[in-house]
């Protein structure tokens, strides 16, 4: 008796093992990297100036949605390189930057496919000054 439950229960546990196993192994990875473009001129001397830092890659979170771009997957930021990486299981999905409030910034969405044991670039740019990019009017250049 002792013999058959030890076999049934090794038996269940090799299953139970395969089952975790394949599951993580259809899991793939879409990295990409995150570019932020400003057209104002920037004066080289001006210590106000703007630049790109840690801070400002956090304060441009990305989103993961599904392929019909209606249901939020999850939330990605940019790590202090502007590169940003998300485990996901195979799939379509829409990048999209995250609407921010009184903030002028443009992105266009990027689809994609996971594929299970692969990965996906998928960079994202963001203009923070799509508003002027229409404008007939150039921008003030003193």
């Amino acid at each position: 008796m002792f013999l058959k439950n030890l076999i049934v229960g090794c038996i269940f546990l090799m299953l139970a093992g395969n089952a975790t196993s394949s599951d993580a192994l259809q899991s793939g990875v879409m990295e990409g990297h995150l570019k932020i473009l400003s057209r104002k001129p920037v004066d080289i001397g001006d210590e106000n100036a703007a630049m790109v830092t840690t801070a400002t890659y956090a304060d441009y979170p990305l989103l993961v949605l599904s392929g019909d771009g209606q249901k939020e997957i999850t939330r990605i930021t940019a790590d202090t390189n502007g590169n940003y990486r998300a485990v996901l299981p195979p799939g379509d999905y829409v990048l999209v930057a995250q609407r921010r409030a009184r903030r002028h910034v443009s992105a266009k969405p990027q689809r994609f496919t996971v594929v299970s044991n692969q990965t996906v670039r998928v960079d994202m740019e963001i203009d923070t000054d799509h508003w002027r990019a229409g404008s007939t009017q150039p921008s003030r250049q003193d």
